[in-house]
């Protein structure tokens, strides 16, 4: 039977980053490198800064909820 080895319960979070990370620096590129001037400051704003912290925030979390329900079984 095989053992179970612990398993990094924010490894979810960490995944989710990277990609978060990899998004903003795209939309970053994108908006700076637009022909049609600048597309606006608060929207830009709400998709660079707003949007991905409420996101990691959230995963966050709920990802420690989990791994403390897990620790208490």
């Amino acid at each position: 039977m095989p053992t179970q080895s612990p398993r990094n319960p924010l490894l979810a979070w960490w995944i989710g980053l990277l990609i978060i990370a990899a998004i903003v620096i795209y939309f970053a590129y994108r908006f700076s490198c637009m022909e049609c001037g600048h597309p606006g400051g608060f929207v830009e704003f709400i998709v660079l800064g707003i949007v991905p912290i409420v996101y990691l925030a959230l995963m966050y979390l709920t990802l420690k909820n989990q791994a403390d329900t897990e620790k208490k079984k």
